[in-house]
Formats: C-alpha cells, sequence, structure tokens
C-alpha cells in the first residue's frame, strides 16, 4: 500500500482530478434550464457567491476579532478558495424545491466535488500535507524512539574536532529521523514528542562534534509540521549529500504542548515556555546526543509562529542561540491581533513587562556581534516581508550579521521554509566553518 501512500496531493495527477472535476461540479451547479417561474441563472449565482463571501468574510472576522484564533489574517488565497465551497453549498440548497430526489442528489454530489476543490487548493497553498501518507500520519507514526544506541554514552570519547575531519569506515548515505520526549525538568511544561534528525556524519566511526539547529513549528501545528511540509530529513540530506556527510544534528522542539495552544516562547502566566527552550531543551540536547557543545555552533529556526519564537531565542539567549533562521516571522510574539489581549492574557496588563521581552525592544537595548540572523519571507505574503524588512533593519543596527530574502512564488505557506532553507543552512554553514 505504500504507493498510497505516496500519492501527491499538492501536485499530480490526482490533484489535478480533483481540480478538474470540482470545476465541472461548479458549472454543473451554475448551470440552470431555464422555464416558466424559475430565476434566471444568474441571479442564483450572484445570490450564492455574495453568500459565501458573506459568510467567509463574518468567519474570518470572528476566528480573528472575536475568539483571537489566530494573531494574523488569514491569507488571501485561503480566503477566495473557502468561497466556491459555500457558494456550492448556497447553490445546491437553492435547487432543492423544485427538484427530484436523483436531482438532488446530484447536487450534494456536486455540492462535496466542489468542497474537494476548495479543500485541495488551500492544501496546496499551506503545502503541509504534500502527500497522503503525510495526511494520514501513516509515516511519522514509523518514526522509531531514539534508542540508546544513538545517544551520548557516559564516559565514552567525546566526539572529534569537525575542523580536518574526514570519516573512518563507512556512514550511510542518508540521516536518520527519531522521536523522543523532552522533559520540561525547570519549567514544568509537558510537550508533545520532539523529532530529531541524525546526519550521516552522526554514524561514522570517529564522529565529529557537529552543529545543532533546533527549529520551532507554526502555530496552530507541531513538530511534525517541519517533517510533513517543511520537507526537513529531504533538505537535510541532500546538505549532507554536498557536505561529505556532515549537517546539523536537528532537534525539533515543541513549545507550546498542543495543536492550539499559544505559549508565546516566553516565561510569562501562561507558562514557562522560554525556561523550557533556553534550560530543559539544551539540556536535554547536551545529556543525550553527541553534539559540538559550543554554543557559538548552536542555532534556532522556525517558521511563522516558530520563527517569531526563533528571534526571541536569538536576542533574549545569544550566548545559547548565536544563530537564527526566521521564515515569516512576526514583529513580536501575540496571541491576537489585537495587541493589548496578548498583555492581559501573558503579564496581566503590564505592557512595559511585555515590550522588554519583544525581540525590537531588544535589540534597541542590547548589542548582539557575535550573532547572526537569517530572515525569509514569501514574496506573495507583503504583511510578513514587511515585518522581514523592520526586523532586519534593527537587527543590523544592533551589531547581528544579516541575510534577508524573498523567497519567490512563495506566501504564508510552508513553502517558504522548504524553498528557502537551502539558502538559510548555507548562512549557517558559513558560520559553522562546514565546507563542501
Amino acid at each position: 500500500m505504500d504507493f498510497i501512500a505516496d500519492v501527491r496531493l499538492t501536485d499530480g495527477p490526482v490533484f489535478w482530478t480533483a481540480c478538474v472535476l470540482g470545476a465541472a461540479a461548479a458549472a454543473y451547479l451554475v448551470w440552470r434550464p431555464a422555464s416558466p417561474g424559475r430565476r434566471p441563472w444568474w441571479v442564483s449565482v450572484t445570490v450564492a457567491v455574495a453568500g459565501g463571501i458573506a459568510v467567509i468574510g463574518m468567519v474570518h472576522w470572528a476566528l480573528i476579532d472575536v475568539f483571537s484564533a489566530f494573531p494574523e489574517d488569514l491569507p488571501d488565497d485561503v480566503l477566495l478558495w473557502s468561497v466556491p465551497a459555500i457558494a456550492a453549498l448556497i447553490l445546491a440548497l437553492l435547487r432543492i424545491p423544485r427538484s427530484t430526489t436523483r436531482q438532488r442528489i446530484a447536487g450534494i454530489a456536486a455540492f462535496l466535488l466542489v468542497l474537494l476543490l476548495s479543500g485541495v487548493q488551500i492544501n496546496a497553498y499551506f503545502g503541509l500535507n504534500r502527500t497522503v501518507s503525510d495526511l494520514m500520519g501513516t509515516a511519522l507514526a514509523r518514526i522509531p524512539v531514539l534508542e540508546t544506541g544513538l545517544m551520548r554514552q557516559p564516559g565514552g570519547p567525546p566526539p572529534v574536532s569537525l575542523e580536518g575531519w574526514a570519516p573512518q569506515g563507512e556512514m550511510p548515505n542518508e540521516g536518520v529521523l527519531r522521536k523522543a520526549t523532552i522533559p520540561g525538568a525547570a519549567s514544568g511544561l509537558e510537550t508533545r514528542e520532539a523529532y530529531i534528525y541524525l546526519p550521516p556524519a552522526y554514524f561514522a566511526a570517529n564522529r565529529p562534534a557537529l552543529p545543532v539547529l533546533v527549529l520551532f513549528s507554526g502555530q496552530p501545528g507541531g513538530p511534525a509540521d517541519w517533517l510533513t511540509g517543511g520537507a526537513l530529513r529531504t533538505h537535510m540530506d541532500t546538505f549532507a549529500a554536498s557536505h561529505g556527510g556532515v549537517a546539523p544534528v536537528v532537534v525539533v522542539a515543541d513549545p507550546n504542548g498542543s495543536q492550539s495552544a499559544n505559549t508565546l516562547c516566553l516565561d510569562s502566566q501562561i507558562a514557562r515556555a522560554d525556561t523550557f527552550l533556553a534550560v530543559d531543551v539544551p539540556a536535554w540536547i547536551n545529556a543525550t546526543l553527541d553534539v559540538d557543545p559550543r554554543h557559538s555552533r548552536w542555532a534556532a529556526g522556525g517558521f511563522s509562529f516558530g520563527g517569531t519564537c526563533a528571534v526571541q531565542m536569538g536576542t533574549r539567549h545569544p550566548d545559547l542561540y548565536s544563530s537564527v533562521l526566521a521564515f515569516s516571522s512576526e514583529l513580536e510574539p501575540a496571541l491576537a491581533k489585537e495587541r493589548q489581549k496578548t498583555i492581559d492574557a501573558a503579564y496581566a496588563g503590564d505592557t512595559a513587562a511585555f515590550e522588554r521581552e519583544t525581540p525590537l525592544s531588544r535589540m534597541n537595548q542590547h548589542r548582539f556581534d557575535s550573532s547572526a540572523l537569517y530572515f525569509a519571507a514569501g514574496e506573495r505574503d507583503p504583511e510578513f516581508v514587511g515585518y522581514m524588512d523592520t526586523l532586519a533593519d534593527a537587527a543590523r543596527k544592533a551589531g547581528f550579521t544579516v541575510e534577508a530574502r524573498q523567497v519567490q512564488h512563495a506566501g504564508h505557506s510552508w513553502d517558504t521554509p522548504s524553498r528557502g532553507m537551502a539558502d538559510g543552512l548555507d548562512f549557517l554553514a558559513s558560520r559553522w566553518g562546514i565546507r563542501p
């Protein structure tokens, strides 16, 4: 059944078949034979489209401004592709009073096909579930728990210096993925399983002291998103293949604890997420994995919420995370579009306490001459391109080594970190002394 698991959902035959069937179903719902007493077809279509726009607009307003489900507006592409599904439902309902049973069944089937069309287009925009396996989670379920044999052995020989390193014995052609639970010993935070990527060089007889990259996902979301939408293993294996098997050890950590939670990556009334990422995660990595203990060889990275979190780590803990990969970062951590809601929830309304922890404030007050920041945002995501430009300008003034790029043909989706990861890794490699 592997061939089903590998079926592509964001391109390829299944994707285009769904698009064609959805378009044909929409045409069927729009078309209506003229007959006495029936309104013109264009009236029904106008009502349906207007209704779809109104429903999506109201739902979006409620999600953003009433329930504060997201701190930013949903992408225009997502809103636009949601309209056909609602419009199709309205058209199907308008046909019911004067339809036969067969016509009603056909109308329902047509609505479901248009709904499928909207679904595959929205999924393609976000780029999260690229295959059936991603959607069903089957590949993730097969990832083994990190075994003792791959852990750091107490009293064992330390890894050798990466400078001038050459492998002894055979190495695998690809890295491996493992999962593990990182305990919140200091923070008290209960989190989901972390995912770990170990490059081919980790399996050499003379294991080198490899750099570390700690990644965070978007919100809502979880660590697994870096494996599906972020295609983490593919990007890391590609990098390793062009660098003699060397790549960073990657730990995809979870600062939130659930799909919908938002800890802001801060120590606040909400949770002690900063302590988790600055104390618990580094302690676990140093105790569990054979890596370079020098934090000048450590980096934090993430997408959207995770990108914001990474910038926070780089500005609050440059001694731990001296390099940062920030894909589609916000200006500051946020629970809601209305800033005061975040301040009230996290710091009981204490604006000064919140602002002291924002990246812009910290870059205005401190120097970061030994740190580096790589920014990327999708060119079709103007709001976050603006955030990137503001943060990059502040980072340069604060002494960061900065590179900022727009990812072509990408919006606020996993296409941005996926397409931008190669350049981001090259940026880190130059700081880590990794040569092709």
